[in-house]
């Protein structure tokens, strides 16, 4: 070795101060277990920068604890979130059906008529008096039905109604009265195999005691018809306020 060589190496080993923070360091890996081998870094790099390099990692590890830790025990009762949910909406009840109806009585389908009468006639019922017959004037073509009704007291209100029976080509002709007519309101239809004549009075108006006629006029198929499914009723209310009624047939013409 030339004397230039050791005279270096003299002059280095005076200046040299060790690394005390490195020679820890390795110590400490010696201490707890096997030596990993690693790149071997290049010595211009400072020990302050090595040891700041250190700490650093070292306190993201201690980070990365915490949190693992965190994520092992999971959140604390005190902290649970619980998400609201949504009650279901009460289904409907359902409710009686609307559709069902009490039955309309014939006389409620024929449109407005009465309660169909007892079977039997009843001509006369406390003030009033009535019948009904085939007038003798009719033909093989052509018939009137006569009506006649009596009333001992007042009357304040009074509907009549003559059913004359679909035998055949029946239809009407014309009506008459006794009393004046616009007194009444009239109307005719066929409901239910029958022409019905109905004679109202209006409101208001009032019948005196007496006799009356009623009259419905028709054609009808050629030959002698039969009335046997004919018939008549009068609901009226009194001037003391009492409702009565009477109903019958028709006699055939004389």
């Amino acid at each position: 070795m030339s004397e230039e060589i050791k005279r270096q190496l003299r002059e280095s080993a005076r200046v040299y101060q060790p690394d005390r923070a490195r020679m820890l360091a390795r110590a400490e890996r010696g201490l707890a277990g096997p030596v990993v081998r690693h790149r071997t870094r290049s010595f211009t790099r400072s020990g302050p920068r090595t040891v700041l390099a250190g700490l650093a990692t070292a306190g993201l590890l201690a980070t990365g604890g915490f949190a693992v830790a965190d994520i092992v025990h999971g959140p604390s009762p005190s902290t649970t979130v619980t998400t609201p949910t949504e009650s279901p909406s009460p289904m409907p009840r359902p409710t009686p059906s609307d559709s069902a109806t009490t039955p309309a009585t014939p006389s409620t389908a024929a449109g407005g008529g009465h309660q169909p009468q007892p079977t039997g006639p009843r001509p006369a019922a406390g003030p009033l008096w009535s019948a009904g017959s085939v007038d003798p004037h009719s033909t093989v073509y052509w018939s009137q039905s006569d009506f006649v009704l009596r009333t001992k007291q007042p009357l304040t209100s009074l509907t009549l109604e003559l059913r004359v029976a679909q035998t055949g080509g029946v239809q009407s002709t014309g009506s008459w009265r006794t009393l004046p007519v616009d007194e009444f309101t009239v109307t005719v239809r066929e409901v239910g195999g029958a022409l019905v004549y109905r004679w109202v009075l209006k409101p208001g108006l009032t019948v005196p005691a007496g006799q009356y006629e009623f009259a419905a006029q028709f054609n009808h198929s050629v030959g002698v018809r039969d009335a046997g499914g004919d018939g008549y009723r009068v609901d009226v209310r009194t001037s003391a306020g009492s409702p009565v009624a009477v109903w019958g047939g028709f006699l055939p013409a004389r």
